[in-house]
């Protein structure tokens, strides 16, 4: 039988299990200092708590087309949420760090398909001229999730153990998938198609590779042979899996769709600006806490205004890039983003608390006008056939971005410090540089907004609100 989707349940369930997904992305950063000390493991070791989870979601994302169109939404929903419980069950019992790190590795493995999922799921269900509206519901959760995290876990690690961080969002997994086998339908077009395992190895190796190379860095230099080898392996499989991506007759990352100029624009702003967000989301509690005796709580809440402005204004920003499009709304907010990192780069021993929460709402206002109306202007320009492998570049490039960015960051925090002789304070001198780093990439990310436009639609399949065949009893 014929039914249209039951938009409100399939949004509620999505926006629901990619929270509690990119949430655990920054939730463990406040809680690093505590790890470490109980596990007695170093910042650049305790960095991969972080890291290894987007590292991982970067990995599993470039499959996720695959996924989506071998696999009933239901199907793939289920699937990935079952994953992230295990792996939260498995890091809330972790006896040693090698166990947590096993446990986040599994978490995202999950979390790395719900994204792309959610993505491809609203741009099927929504027309066109309302994409903007409903890919805002997107970056709510893209940005203040995220961002909440600190803020969440420096208040429970007040009154609580790190491990009830995982405790509090299992029962949010566990519900989703209850629901979603009685509830959830499908909405992508099937269409069985084949994995292929050398491009899951090589996409492996080359983002593990750089990740690891670009950690080894700051524990080990740049000439150890440790950080070489990891870096050259990590260069040398990506350009085999690049390669291997344009003679396969079905890739599993479609890189193709580069060949649209605002879809190329727009994926590199989206890696710029979010590689900023996590990066200053681990800069800044590591400065409050480590350099400054701020408490974890303190340091979350110095981020959760930037967080709530966030949150409030995507939805916002989605209705006017409907109106308007995105070019505008992309220099104005990357304008935005410069100007309120540069204070960033003078921190010193008596910044106030009112200073960082500030200039970072301010800065989080000026993201919620760049992160999803670029996306959606990006993925506008690809045809419907196009979009699964679209939302999975567009999140495999950010993910990864992120991922890199905040380890060469935390690299040239630790590097410069190490090297600073004639500061007062080398590790806070150190931060300033990071920040430096971010200020310098958001410069980079205005001046190619001002070269995004409105794409055209003539070439699409025609904006309607489509149906579906739901079989009586779909899997």
């Amino acid at each position: 039988m014929s039914s249209t989707y039951n938009k409100k349940l399939i949004t509620t369930l999505l926006l629901a299990g990619s929270f509690i997904a990119i949430l655990n992305q920054t939730l463990m950063i406040t809680a690093i200092p505590p790890i470490m000390n109980e596990m007695n493991i170093s910042p650049n070791s305790a960095q991969w708590l972080t890291t290894v989870f987007m590292l991982v979601s970067g990995i599993m994302i470039p499959i996720s087309a695959f996924f989506i169109e071998k696999f009933t939404t239901r199907q793939l929903f289920i699937a990935a949420m079952g994953i992230f419980s295990v792996g939260t069950i498995v890091c809330a019992l972790a006896p040693n760090f090698g166990t947590l790190i096993a446990g986040r590795i599994i978490q995202s493995a999950g979390a790395g398909v719900m994204l792309p999922l959610m993505q491809t799921v609203f741009l099927l269900v929504y027309p066109r001229n309302k994409r903007g509206a409903a890919m805002g519901l997107v970056g709510l959760v893209i940005s203040f999730a995220p961002a909440i995290g600190p803020a969440l876990s420096g208040f429970i690690m007040i009154h609580f153990s790190w491990r009830v961080l995982f405790y509090i969002i299992l029962p949010i997994a566990l519900l989703s998938i209850v629901i979603s086998i009685f509830k959830l339908q499908n909405v992508t077009d099937l269409k069985n198609p084949k994995v292929d395992i050398l491009s899951v190895i090589f996409s492996s190796f080359g983002f593990g590779g750089l990740l690891y190379g670009f950690t080894a860095v700051g524990n080990y230099g740049w000439s150890n042979w440790l950080t070489i080898m990891s870096l050259s392996i990590g260069i040398i499989t990506l350009c085999l899996f690049i390669f291997r991506q344009f003679v396969l007759e079905n890739p599993m990352l479609e890189f193709r769709v580069f060949k649209y100029k605002i879809f190329t624009l727009t994926t590199i702003l989206g890696m710029i600006v979010f590689m900023g967000l996590i990066g200053s989301e681990t800069l800044i509690p590591l400065y409050m806490q480590d350099m400054r005796s701020f408490t974890p709580f303190e340091a979350g809440l110095a981020i959760l205004p930037g967080a709530l402005v966030s949150g409030f204004m995507s939805p916002i920003t989605g209705k006017i890039f409907d109106k308007v499009g995105a070019r505008w709304l992309s220099i104005i907010g990357l304008a935005i983003i410069m100007v309120t990192t540069i204070p960033f780069s003078f921190l010193n021993e008596v910044t106030s608390f009112a200073y960082i929460t500030i200039f970072f709402a301010i800065r989080m206002f000026g993201l919620s006008m760049v992160m999803m109306p670029t996306t959606t202007a990006g993925l506008n320009e690809l045809p419907n056939h196009l979009i699964p492998h679209g939302t999975a570049m567009t999140n495999t490039m950010r993910q990864v971005a992120a991922s890199i960015g905040t380890a060469i960051l935390v690299t040239v925090m630790t590097t410069t410090s190490h090297v600073a002789t004639n500061v007062s304070n080398p590790d806070i001198h150190g931060v300033n540089v990071a920040f430096m780093v971010i200020t310098i990439t958001s410069l980079i990310g205005l001046i190619i907004a001002c070269f995004v436009t409105n794409p055209a639609h003539d070439h699409h399949e025609e904006d309607t609100e489509i149906t579906i065949s739901i079989e009586k009893n779909p899997q």
